[in-house]
């Protein structure tokens, strides 16, 4: 049978390529992990106190993660597919992260120098970092899962845009336990959480995304 009857042959009937399937994979393994990640944060680590979202100690850090999962997310739909351009939301994401760390050094510098180091480490920083990268897991193994029915031809990077996606989906719920104030803590440890999670799917992509 020649090239061109059998390339015919099996595009028969075949039909448009499905629009936005990475993105439609993608989604309900976040919302699954976002559901899975609050849930735990607040039946099992416990919730902050209700007027604390009164002011803007969650809510930035719900901003600045969700943000993040976005960025996130629109890389982990260009990685799915082969030869995507990566480029703009990487981009994105690092604006994100370049922006919340200028914030954080900020608001750092406007403390009085005494008080610097306390706002820095706040009173959980040995395990915020820890405590985002527990609760990134749903969320790192639903993204694999899906990245796995796609095409991602680099799998180490998209393992990471997986983590990365994870992290920042595992800091909102974070959010909804951590009582710590500081945009400097923010900026310092749940960034730290967020890069645990993307290096540990960067080393799960090879693993699990290979063809």
């Amino acid at each position: 049978m020649r090239t061109d009857t059998l390339i015919e042959l099996l595009a028969r009937d075949a039909g448009p390529a499905p629009r936005a399937l990475a993105a439609r994979r993608l989604a309900p393994a976040a919302l699954a992990g976002l559901l899975a990640s609050g849930g735990i944060a607040v039946t099992i680590l416990g919730a902050i106190p209700a007027p604390m979202f009164a002011s803007h100690v969650p809510w930035t850090k719900i901003a600045y993660a969700g943000a993040l999962a976005l960025a996130t997310g629109w890389l982990n739909a260009r990685l799915a597919r082969p030869a995507a351009s990566a480029d703009a939301p990487r981009g994105l994401a690092l604006a994100v992260f370049g922006a919340m760390v200028t914030l954080g050094a900020a608001t750092l510098w406007a403390e009085p120098a005494e008080l610097r180091l306390s706002a820095l480490l706040g009173q959980s920083w040995k395990t915020c970092p820890f405590s985002v990268l527990f609760l990134s897991l749903p969320t790192l193994a639903a993204a694999l899962w899906a990245l796995r029915d796609l095409a991602p031809t680099r799998p180490r990077a998209a393992g990471a845009a997986a983590g990365l996606l994870a992290g920042s989906i595992g800091a909102i719920g974070y959010a909804l336990h951590c009582p710590e104030a500081a945009i400097a803590f923010v900026a310092a440890w749940y960034t730290a959480g967020i890069a645990l999670t993307g290096a540990l799917g960067a080393a799960l992509g090879p693993l699990v995304l290979r063809w």
